[in-house]
């Protein structure tokens, strides 16, 4: 089942509620897949983060995007939804970068309105390129794709106030997008005021990040109003970044993991999960 299948309206008239875990590289998409989720993002804040150690502020170039892109889809079945950030340049370069994430196998691309270079979506001091550039660079990646769909995101809700922000993605949705993504409602009036206005015609897409602007870290609500996917761009890198320091400590004042057991994998279960045993029964059908 295509993505587009799996976001289309149900016989009881309603989209499926889907969620999306953040993922950066093989491990973490194939988490997510072992899971049982039916998509993972490739978030533009996680690869950040976790490649760079760096925070989401356009650091990340195309060539590493969709260098992870081919990674991560080549070790898992599900589909993959990428933060195509504001495409790395011009509407022309955009269209490049487009083509190119669609061939390393990505299944939907998400493109904003920021500025180029941007900055995570939870931080103060965005700005959004005039609104005849936002709609020629989603004309340009609906132009540039064959099969992968394309989300747009506008960021002017913090900067223009909720109805120019409406009317951004209506023209977005005019410029053929196939998702829209309203990034950053500050209250559930905004976020319904969205879904009154778009949830019955297109896909709408939440982010849900633990400790953005957005209000509570629940999906019910927003499902309840109609969106059809919500965004976990943070929550294993989250994950890993909360508890990781108690680890460090504890092997720094112990110098033994013995105390740890319970918590943590062990090189088995690595083995198990990454699956070393078909590895080496392909290697020694080939020997």
């Amino acid at each position: 089942m295509t993505l587009s299948d799996r976001l289309a309206i149900g016989a009881d008239g309603r989209r499926p509620a889907m969620q999306w875990p953040g993922c950066w590289d093989g491990l973490s998409a194939l988490l997510i897949e072992r899971a049982g989720f039916e998509a993972a993002f490739l978030s533009g804040a996680a690869l950040s983060m976790a490649r760079l150690g760096r925070p989401d502020m356009g650091l990340v170039t195309a060539s590493e995007l969709i260098d992870a892109v081919s990674q991560i889809v080549d070790r898992i079945d599900i589909p993959l939804i990428v933060d195509g950030d504001t495409g790395f340049g011009n509407a022309l370069t955009l269209r490049r970068t487009l083509r190119q994430l669609e061939r390393a196998g990505a299944a939907a691309v998400q493109i904003e309105d920021q500025v180029f270079p941007k900055r995570c979506g939870h931080m103060a001091g965005k700005r959004v390129v005039p609104l005849s550039e936002g709609v020629g660079r989603i004309r340009a990646a609906i132009d540039a794709r064959e099969a992968m769909l394309v989300i747009a995101r506008t960021d002017a809700l913090s900067i223009e106030g909720l109805d120019a922000t409406l009317d951004r993605a209506e023209a977005y949705l005019a410029a053929g997008a196939d998702l829209l993504f309203v990034e950053g409602p500050r209250t559930f009036a905004e976020a319904q005021a969205i879904a009154d206005r778009f949830a019955a015609r297109v896909p709408l897409v939440h982010n849900l990040v633990e400790g953005g602007v957005t209000p509570g870290p629940d999906t019910a609500p927003f499902f309840a109003m109609g969106y059809a996917a919500t965004l976990h761009p943070l929550l294993l890198l989250h994950g890993f970044a909360g508890v990781a320091p108690r680890w460090l400590s504890v092997l720094r004042d112990t110098g033994s993991t013995a105390t740890l057991a319970d918590e943590i994998a062990d090189l088995a279960y690595m083995n198990r999960l990454t699956g070393a045993d078909a590895l080496l029964q392909d290697a020694a059908r080939y020997d």
